[in-house]
């Protein structure tokens, strides 16, 4: 199966290293991707400013193979999404040529002539990945190994607090009242002067309330109601000064002043069961029964991975996270409320289906902690696996920030819980610098 290619799903930031990881190793890559463009995922929300600065944004080995172009790698400072494909993903996937095949949805993967349930000969018998063009047609691709780098941004988890859409909510989306992505402020139409919801409580969040902030000085009458399912607690705003990559931090602390100077409006202890769209708007009501009246409402819940098309494959995953089982316990919220979790490579990522590989955000399941440096670090040691180079595959060639992020979703996520719930970084006490926001059924509109 040597004369095979290594087939990469998704030409993403890491599936775009692995490709060149691949190469530098004599491997023939076969990047495939659902969009019409490198990075298209990433194009979706380029108006947001990455908490990662260059040099954590770019791999090396994609660096090397851009070097005799005359690329040069940026030195410093925190690109937004859109610079970071103009000026290194896409200058990446042209350099990588007919390699990448746009247009390409991988509808499954298989064993050529062998379904899940069939052992003899199995691993001896190269992949077969079902794909179809932007156009229709179906088609087969045998490969010797998969690397899935798919990621998440296709799947946002929905605003019902139970993990499952909220009554109405997909009926609510439909009808154009209910969005999955951070607003631009440079497309302020569908939120000036309007009343926004914002559901959710990670970074996404963070950036959600900052550009709605942005556009309510600029467009008198915007109103931004935050709402979000634990009680307040130092940990509310995320790391702050504690977080070791300081963008990161810095977004929680501009949202935190929006709350405190009156600009946002920060609703606590609010697990989301129902949402009504309508002509004029929409109404979210609480499992404890307060509404809350709305024009448009921002769901940024999280996200987690594909695996429909992966299941013919024979995968070990751990079954909270939907993540390979081996690196589960190093990413759990529940058990590392920090983050501060060690690289992963080749030997944590293996599934039993051999030469099979989830990579990227992908590889985190719903976890929320991953970062760019983390993906090219599982790539590299992974193609080196892939290659035969098990000591370079065992190595270790990265070492990660701590996050500063406390609390884990256990407690964390508790709206009665006015503490972290320890991890690693310990119990914390309540802010008392922030305010005081009444749990009483009310009605905002």
């Amino acid at each position: 199966m040597t004369d095979l290619p290594v087939a990469v799903i998704g030409a993403g930031p890491q599936g775009l290293a692995a490709a060149a990881h691949l190469l530098e190793r004599g491997l023939t890559p076969l990047v495939l991707e659902q969009g019409s463009e490198p990075a298209a995922a990433v194009a979706e929300w380029g108006h947001v400013r990455l908490f990662s600065a260059w040099p954590e944004l770019v791999d090396k080995a994609a660096a090397r193979l851009l070097e005799p172009t005359g690329w040069e790698a940026p030195a410093k400072g925190y690109p937004t999404g859109a610079q970071w494909r103009e000026r290194y993903l896409s200058p990446l996937a042209d350099s990588l040529g007919d390699h990448v095949r746009y247009g390409t949805t991988v509808t499954g993967v298989s064993r050529k002539g062998r379904d899940r349930l069939v052992d003899a000969g199995r691993a001896e018998q190269p992949f077969v990945l079902h794909v179809t063009s932007a156009d229709g047609s179906e088609e087969h691709i045998e490969a010797q190994a998969v690397i899935d780098a798919s990621g998440t941004w296709r799947r946002p988890s929905p605003a019902g607090a139970d993990g499952l859409p909220a009554l109405g909510e997909r009926a609510a989306h439909a009808a154009g009242r209910v969005a999955y992505a951070v607003p631009d402020r440079a497309d302020a139409a569908t939120y000036a002067a309007k009343h926004t919801v914002v559901i959710g409580a990670g970074d996404s969040a963070f950036n959600a309330v900052n550009e709605l902030t942005a556009i309510a000085k600029e467009h008198p009458g915007t109103r931004i109601t935050w709402a979000i399912r634990r009680a307040v607690s130092t940990n509310t705003f995320g790391g702050g000064e504690a977080d070791e990559l300081p963008e990161r931090g810095a977004l929680g602390v501009r949202a935190k002043k929006a709350v405190q100077d009156g600009t946002v409006e920060l609703v606590t202890g609010f697990r989301t069961e129902q949402i009504v769209g309508r002509a004029d708007g929409a109404t979210i009501t609480a499992e404890d029964g307060r509404m809350i009246e709305a024009d448009q409402i921002v769901v940024l819940t999280g996200y987690r991975p594909d695996l429909g098309f992966l299941s013919e494959m024979r995968l070990d995953l751990d079954p909270t996270l939907e993540a390979p089982r081996n690196i589960a316990v190093q990413i759990d919220p529940n058990l590392h409320s920090c983050g501060s979790v060690s690289a992963t490579g080749a030997k944590d990522l293996a599934q039993p289906e051999p030469d099979l590989y989830l990579v990227g955000m992908k590889s985190y399941g719903r976890a929320p902690t991953f970062l760019a440096m983390t993906g090219y670090e599982q790539v590299r040691s992974v193609v080196a696996e892939l290659a035969g180079d098990h000591d370079a595959a065992a190595r270790v060639e990265l070492e990660l920030p701590d996050t500063g992020v406390c609390g884990g979703a256990g407690v964390f996520d508790d709206p009665d819980s006015t503490t972290s719930g320890g991890g690693c970084c310990g119990p914390s006490a309540p802010s008392e610098e922030l305010f005081t926001i009444s749990r009483a059924p009310i009605t905002l509109s």
